[in-house]
């Protein structure tokens, strides 16, 4: 799974699909530091992103990254908080 992952200067975001963290059964464990637009869950990089990979991979697959960095505050910020 390849997941685009968004940075602005003091925080970064990976952008994963919301029916994905319910399948993996770790919603409950994501905190409300992460976002939501839509289907995508933006899980915050600190703690909540290790734990979707964590989850995910135990499953076996394999993750990588395509990074978006912009030099102002992320979109991302505006989004709705993550609610389990």
């Amino acid at each position: 799974m390849i997941i685009n992952f968004i940075a602005d200067p003091s925080h970064g975001w990976g952008e994963v699909p919301v029916k994905l963290i319910h399948d993996l059964g770790i919603a409950g464990k994501i905190s409300r530091y992460s976002y939501v637009k839509g289907e995508n869950a933006y899980l915050e990089e600190d703690c909540d992103l290790g734990i979707f990979i964590h989850a995910l991979e135990s499953t076996g697959e394999k993750v990588s990254f395509e990074e978006h960095h912009s030099n102002y505050d992320s979109w991302v910020r505006n989004c709705q908080r993550w609610q389990a």
